[in-house]
């Protein structure tokens, strides 16, 4: 049924390319509880919810969730309208430290967040968390910390990163960059991949979408995997070539100079919002 829900939903948007549509991962196990996740496309990703005593069983309750969500994605409210953004603004206006006023100034958190939902109208609520897992993932990772601190505004950062796609070659960056902070400090890598993966499966038994948690422990598992004496040494000639790549990206691009599970609506502007920390896009 899932597999079928996709394949007429692009069929019915012009896309033809019907393999691979639905792709599902089975967590090797020797005994039950037996994990599945099923990535649908786009990325969005979903896991079974219940304790599952066989891989087929795990299987089709990761298909159940995944369906669910698909099929509630699909109802006019989940859809990205001046409406909705007004009302997503009011939300998130009232459960930070911003107000109203500052909608129209992607300068602030909460322009910030009006911007991105500006920019993704008519999008669907899963189409949205796509892209806002990449923004989750740069936050994580402390690259728009760095972005911050070469002088980067918000709105240039929000414009250039909403056009990117994750794929292997954003995620060994990532790891390349923990393998620093695990150079940094010895053990670090281990910890954090605890805690996603405790995050993770939290995640999982109360039915959330799943990318964000899932792509931390896949880029800490590949960043732990290739932590030994080689790897670290070649690291600062390989990272040094990557954040030359990346800037003439941003400005051949952008043409800017750097010295200038149901989703939750109210969780994308806590990642604009946290002025405390040093991190925000600010």
């Amino acid at each position: 049924m899932l597999h079928q829900f996709w394949e007429q939903k692009q069929m019915k948007s012009m896309m033809m390319e019907t393999e691979n549509l639905v792709v599902y991962e089975s967590i090797p196990s020797p005994g039950p509880p037996y994990i599945c996740y099923v990535t649908l496309p786009g990325g969005s990703c979903f896991g079974n919810l219940k304790y599952c005593y066989s891989k087929a069983e795990a299987r089709r309750d990761a298909a159940r969730i995944a369906l669910m969500n698909s099929t509630f994605n699909e109802l006019p409210c989940r859809r990205i309208t001046p409406e909705f953004i007004s009302r997503s603004v009011k939300e998130a206006v009232s459960t930070t430290s911003g107000n109203i006023a500052d909608a129209s100034d992607p300068g602030t958190s909460i322009g910030a967040y009006c911007l991105m939902l500006e920019l993704n109208t008519g999008k669907t609520m899963l189409e949205f968390q796509e892209i806002m897992t990449v923004f989750q993932l740069l936050h994580w990772n402390g690259t728009l910390k760095a972005f911050r601190e070469m002088r980067c505004s918000r709105q240039e950062v929000i414009l250039y990163y909403s056009q990117q796609r994750l794929d292997e070659r954003t995620r060994s960056h990532m790891a390349l960059d923990w393998l620093q902070k695990e150079q940094e400090s010895p053990g670090l890598l281990s910890q954090e991949l605890q805690l996603a993966m405790k995050e993770l499966g939290e995640a999982r038994r109360i039915g959330r979408e799943l990318r964000f948690y899932k792509e931390k422990k896949e880029i800490l598992s590949l960043a732990l995997s290739h932590a030994n004496a080689e790897d670290l040494e070649d690291y600062h000639s390989e990272e040094m070539s990557w954040r030359e790549e990346t800037e003439f990206e941003y400005y051949a691009q952008e043409g800017h100079s750097l010295e200038g599970s149901m989703t939750n609506t109210s969780e994308h502007c806590q990642l604009h919002s946290q002025e405390s920390d040093g991190e925000s896009m600010e």
